[in-house]
């Protein structure tokens, strides 16, 4: 197995690509396992977080349950990131499996506004493991592609600074659940 090291945009975050197609990312939070799942499992916790900073999730549906549907909806509101200003990015992911509170699988894919899958664009199979460690949960993401090509054209749209600023908001959201 290939391993390369990229550039992360967040001390934070350890990021790599194995065999060209399969990015991995982890990150440590301090909140318990439990707590890191529900945030990933519930529309009322997904709709605070799972957007980049100056994005919001104004339509978050979810279905947890293996072969259930999660369809979303992030738009861009704030007015300095200029043409992205207004954008609206849809997608859908389709529950693959479930085990509570330690791994989700899902098939995540860019859709439209009513949940038809965009053929045109990269199709991510996430695997999603909550580690307990001291002192909180370590996230491991790993984000598999069919191509090399598929990998690289969600990096160049900016995955990784997205990631990194999704999952900023994800700690600020776990902060304030736990005051």
């Amino acid at each position: 197995m290939t391993q390369t090291t990229v550039q992360s945009v967040n001390p934070a975050i350890t990021s790599s690509i194995e065999s060209g197609k399969v990015l991995v990312l982890e990150r440590t939070f301090k909140a318990l396992r439990a707590l890191v799942f529900e945030a990933f499992s519930r529309a009322e916790h997904l709709s605070k977080w799972w957007a980049p900073k100056g994005w919001e999730v104004p339509y978050c549906t979810v279905d947890f349950r293996e072969g259930g549907k999660w369809h979303y909806c992030m738009k861009c509101v704030d007015p300095n990131q200029g043409q992205f200003y207004g954008m609206e990015s849809w997608g859908l992911g389709i529950y693959k499996e479930i085990d509570a509170p330690e791994r989700l699988v899902y098939t995540d894919y860019f859709s439209d506004a009513e949940g038809k899958v965009n053929e045109n664009m990269p199709t991510t199979l996430s695997t999603v493991v909550f580690e307990e460690v001291d002192g909180g949960t370590r996230l491991i993401t790993r984000a598999a592609y069919d191509t090399e090509e598929a990998l690289k054209t969600v990096l160049d749209m900016g995955m990784l600074q997205g990631v990194s600023d999704t999952w900023d908001r994800l700690d600020e959201h776990l902060q304030e659940l736990q005051k």
